[in-house]
């Protein structure tokens, strides 16, 4: 993008927009093209994100009863189910579907109220306006 940038989290509408939280822009009739295809590229990276999460928690269930171990253990146990899950599917080790069936997809808590407009980085609208950008220079997907 000619520029260098961070890493970002992806959130919604509730978040406020930081320089490191890219949210999409408030859905309304004066949207343009560019803006409604960023929008969409947010919501298709998010539900692949949703996906990964799914997926690492039905092959490692363990990961759906941490409330039995030590809030200790708890970060090391997340980091080693990762690090195991990515070099499974590094490997193409098979994912049995079945393991779907004891795990649902589940929505994370976020806000409920959007975040006061005072919390927003007036900076981070230049990279979000960066990334939408780089989505236009991409073309359709």
């Amino acid at each position: 993008m000619g520029k260098a940038q961070k890493y970002v989290l992806l959130g919604d509408a509730t978040y406020p927009l930081q320089d490191w939280i890219l949210k999409p822009y408030q859905e309304d009739e004066n949207l343009t093209q560019r803006q409604l295809q960023f929008n969409y590229r947010l919501k298709r990276a998010h539900s692949v994100i949703e996906n990964a999460f799914l997926r690492l928690k039905a092959r490692w269930q363990i990961l759906l009863k941490c409330d039995d171990c030590s809030l200790e253990l708890l970060p090391t146990l997340v980091l080693a189910c990762c690090i195991l899950h990515n070099i499974c599917e590094a490997h193409d080790n098979p994912f049995n579907e079945e393991w779907l069936e004891g795990t649902e997809p589940t929505e994370l808590p976020k806000p409920c109220q959007p975040a006061p407009a005072a919390m927003e980085d007036g900076q981070a609208e230049q990279v979000r306006e960066l990334m939408c950008q780089y989505f236009e220079s991409c073309g359709e997907g």
